[in-house]
């Protein structure tokens, strides 16, 4: 991959020395949770690199799986995405989004003082997508638009699904 191409979840996470993977069966398929210097950085679909569990990413996937299975409905994680310094103010005001509840572009690009556009940009390369719920952000007029993760807009819909988001119109 060129340095000039955007990382997303269906990229292969570069790894560093040091860094730890562990893999999980999801409604999604397979996601890979990466972990760097004690902080989760990536979740990735698919198998991605040899699985080195540490206690951080066994959690992680405990609570994934509370997730998917509708009993949890905040992580609790430490976190460090790689990117931008702006990237990381978007990510760190979406990741206050609560479950169930729904922001436009708009309204996040307010929020962090910015434009929509830019502000999907910063969500189309969000590394930690679903812990990082970029699927909470919709399109002014309500609109899924595009989603980082395998699937597009089916699978943001499926976690919007999940999380009682959506309205009838937009589940089917």
């Amino acid at each position: 991959m060129r340095s000039s191409e955007p990382l997303n979840a269906l990229s292969q996470f570069p790894t560093q020395p040091g860094d730890h993977r562990f893999m999980i069966d999801s409604p999604l398929g397979t996601l890979t949770l990466t972990e760097r210097a004690g902080a989760l950085v990536a979740l990735n679909w698919g198998k991605q690199g040899t699985q080195t569990p540490t206690p951080l990413l066994r959690r992680a996937a405990e609570q994934l799986r509370a997730y998917f299975a509708g009993t949890l409905t905040a992580y609790d994680l430490p976190l460090a995405p790689e990117g931008s310094a702006f990237q990381k103010k978007v990510w760190a005001r979406m990741a206050q989004i609560p479950y169930g509840q729904l922001m436009t572009y708009g309204a996040l690009a307010k929020a962090v003082q910015s434009a929509p556009r830019a502000v999907g940009g910063a969500c189309g390369r969000n590394p930690i997508p679903i812990i990082l719920p970029c699927h909470r952000v919709l399109a002014a007029d309500g609109s899924l638009t595009g989603y980082s993760g395998a699937g597009g807009t089916d699978t943001k819909r499926l976690l919007l699904h999940l999380e009682g988001a959506l309205a009838p119109e937009l589940s089917a």
